[in-house]
């Protein structure tokens, strides 16, 4: 399972109101930590975030370091995934997003996300690439 940015914020201390990893952690779910993977450029645009909202650097730092130890880290530049991403292009207009939907379908794994314009384009990414687009609201047991 591929997790978007936003599920990351934590591990700096921002604050969300959907906190997929806390919700792992307690069993609310069937996700599990082993099975996370996340894009290099969730990392970038982790730090990019804490910078804006203030957050300071040592808190970013253990952050990233908890993310390189806890998940498979995987890298957007390999070629597969900027080409899925520029095709996503038409869909989704943020390029970050595009390349986290990207490193989903290049891996063949479902993507989690709060990205509105993922879950709005969802059924077609599905339809077209075979992986599933989930919201926290989806995987949370109820």
């Amino acid at each position: 399972m591929i997790l978007d940015t936003t599920y990351m914020l934590p591990l700096a201390r921002i604050a969300i109101e959907v906190d997929l990893l806390d919700a792992i952690t307690k069993g609310k779910t069937d996700l599990k930590l082993e099975d996370v993977t996340v894009s290099l450029i969730s990392i970038f645009e982790l730090q990019a975030k804490a910078m804006r909202l203030m957050v300071p650097a040592e808190f970013v730092i253990k952050a990233v370091k908890a993310i390189f130890n806890a998940f498979k880290v995987e890298p957007f530049y390999k070629p597969e995934i900027i080409e899925t991403s520029y095709k996503l292009k038409k869909l989704i207009t943020d390029y970050i997003d595009c390349v986290i939907t990207a490193t989903a379908i290049t891996l063949k794994e479902d993507l989690v996300t709060e990205d509105s314009l993922i879950l709005a384009n969802a059924k077609a990414i599905e339809k077209e690439h075979s992986i599933k687009i989930f919201s926290f609201k989806d995987i949370i047991k109820r």
